[in-house]
């Protein structure tokens, strides 16, 4: 009796000690590590964000500005941060491109590359009326890599677009949309306009300025420059300037320090051409003088003669460029700017009542 007694007191220890046990297994089961799961293969779409942003991350940079500052009762000068935005090699040269805005009112600017390390920067040229700008470092090879540059003028709404900077300081983010719309105009503070600009829903925030637009190819195809929204931050519509006006641009800052933009050679006021309408029912730009040995004075136009008695003889007459109607001087400056160096238009003159075309190779 006192064995069997024996045997079940110590079965029934031994059974609370397994109860007991049961937690304490249960939880060294649980803790073991999760077996993983294959994944297998990236999509498509996948691969291709990768391939185009490891590619193009060696050609995106990150620029900070410094502020000068002079302390009024010390007189003391100090550098203090002022704002960040970003950029992307242009050449082999050490040329960044990056928004005017970006480094507007600054003392000084830090090219921070891919490699994480920071270079000094000098300004190359500025050109507020584009909010573009070309910054120079020392060439760092086997670092940096220049961009590809696609074509702006084939662009389709509809296209993938990859927007690559560094939003917030946070630096190298990469996003991705569609082309939204094309043909938007960009309102600059400065009151300059910016038209042909690109619309997209890839999101864009403070401190993606003078980054790249990328399409699908990895090619960039604008430079991204400002955001609508209520409150500052991403609200699905960014805007980009077309890589095509940027090409032309940053060409005429490297090789002059400024933006000098086509040259037709004429003057002309547009008090003169709203006259010319209200009397003589024409819409048309007034060539009041030829500039001598400028494109028009190759071409042959005719200025206008304004007598001191206020008689006026109309020389030629621009109605029209490439078929495209002009009502004022500044819509005939903003279609010749369309056009590069060397570039030939055709002008659409009224001369003695009479239309003719000409052809003018701009300087």
């Amino acid at each position: 009796m006192r064995k069997q007694l024996l045997v079940g007191v110590l079965a029934g220890i031994l059974i609370i000690l397994l109860w007991r046990m049961v937690p304490v297994v249960e939880v060294m089961i649980a803790a073991k590590p999760k077996p993983i799961t294959p994944r297998g293969d990236l999509m498509r779409l996948e691969k291709s964000n990768i391939e185009i942003f490891e590619k193009a991350k060696p050609s995106v940079v990150y620029i900070s500005t410094l502020q000068r500052v002079v302390d009024f009762w010390s007189m003391n000068v100090w550098d203090i941060p002022r704002g960040t935005g970003s950029g992307f090699v242009w050449d082999n040269f050490g040329h960044i491109v990056t928004n005017y805005h970006v480094i507007e009112g600054a003392s000084e600017a830090v090219v921070t590359l891919s490699n994480g390390l920071g270079y000094k920067a000098t300004l190359v040229g500025a050109d507020p009326s584009h909010d573009l700008a070309v910054l120079k470092i020392k060439p760092i090879p086997g670092v940096m890599k220049p961009v590809v540059i696609g074509d702006s003028d084939n662009l389709r709404v509809g296209q993938i677009v990859y927007a690559i900077g560094n939003p917030f300081g946070l630096d190298w983010t990469m996003t991705m949309g569609i082309i939204s719309a094309l043909n938007r105009v960009i309102n600059e503070e400065s009151g300059a306009k910016i038209k042909g600009a690109i619309q997209t829903d890839a999101a864009i925030n403070p401190g993606n300025s003078g980054g790249p637009l990328l399409d699908s190819a990895g090619r960039v195809i604008g430079v991204n420059t400002a955001i609508y929204s209520p409150n500052g931050a991403n609200a699905g519509i960014g805007f980009a300037i077309p890589i095509n006006l940027v090409n032309k641009v940053v060409s005429s800052l490297i090789a002059y320090g400024r933006y000098i933009p086509p040259r037709l050679g004429i003057e002309s006021d547009d008090r003169i051409n709203v006259i010319l309408h209200r009397r003589f029912g024409i819409d048309g730009v007034a060539v009041l003088q030829v500039e001598p040995q400028s494109p028009a004075a190759i071409a042959g136009l005719k200025p206008t003669i304004i007598y001191p008695d206020g008689r006026i003889v109309f020389g030629d007459i621009i109605v029209a460029v490439d078929g495209k109607k002009v009502r004022s001087f500044k819509e005939l400056q903003e279609l010749i700017q369309e056009h590069n160096h060397g570039d030939k238009v055709t002008l659409t003159l009224l001369r003695n009542d009479q239309t003719k075309d000409i052809t003018v190779e701009l300087d």
